[in-house]
């Protein structure tokens, strides 16, 4: 019964995620060809906290833990685990007082519906993951941008999404080149629990009644360790949260 059941519901899931996405590319294009970023950034907004809630369709319940205080009017660098493409419209929602940017790969930047519009119009960055002299030439300059503008930068040091909940190992490079460029930042590590049961079957159909959870754990001054200190301690303390 809940093998039919997840079907229906992730048939109803996939009607209304497809269409919201058609709807907000034009409304994202819209905002950005009147009101420039703010404009934009009103429909991004919008669009990652519908799409949020779109996934209570599926019966999932999303909780936010957080126990610290959020640094305000300073650059934030998020690093987080990597479950599921899910993991990013509730970050981005949470989120949202911040103006969150993403590291992304460069075939993202084109052919999906919003997804593509924001990433190369909303201030994120797309990168190479094949040529490492130009990801980490563009995550030099959006390091300096979030340092300019006081945005938060979130990066997924595994590079790829983990199919079972089990974190892959984390690679340094992007971090510390973050870090280097927008030396006043907070880093905070995120720990995301449950989101990969989401696509456990695949693409469809999707698990049902699934409870995620986004742990923000207590941010740390970019500036008060080495960066080997630093890189460990956001690990650990990430890897160590996850169930």
């Amino acid at each position: 019964m809940k093998k039919v059941l997840s079907y229906i519901l992730s048939s109803v899931f996939y009607l209304f995620y497809g269409s919201f996405l058609i709807i907000f590319h034009g409304l994202q294009w819209l905002g950005f060809n009147i009101g420039k970023y703010k404009g934009h950034k009103i429909m991004v907004d919008l669009m990652n906290c519908t799409l949020t809630y779109v996934l209570y369709i599926l019966g999932t319940r999303i909780k936010f833990i957080n126990n610290h205080s959020i640094p305000k009017n300073v650059p934030l660098i998020i690093v987080s685990n990597h479950q599921s493409m899910h993991d990013i419209c509730p970050i981005s929602c949470y989120l949202k007082g911040y103006h969150p940017k993403f590291i992304s790969k460069k075939e993202l930047g084109k052919g999906i519906p919003s997804v593509s519009y924001n990433l190369t119009h909303g201030g994120s960055v797309l990168i190479d993951r094949k040529d490492a002299r130009q990801s980490l030439a563009a995550i030099r300059d959006f390091g300096k941008y979030i340092e300019e503008n006081n945005y938060a930068a979130v990066i997924f040091p595994e590079g790829t999404r983990s199919k079972d909940g089990v974190p892959k190992r984390f690679s340094e490079n992007g971090l510390k080149m973050l870090t280097k460029f927008a030396p006043s930042a907070y880093v905070i590590p995120v720990t995301i629990n449950n989101c990969w049961k989401l696509n456990k079957f695949g693409m469809f159909p999707l698990e049902i009644g699934v409870n995620v959870t986004f742990e923000f754990h207590k941010p740390i001054e970019a500036s008060s360790m080495q960066f080997e200190d630093l890189f460990q301690k956001v690990e650990k303390t990430i890897k160590n949260a996850v169930v």
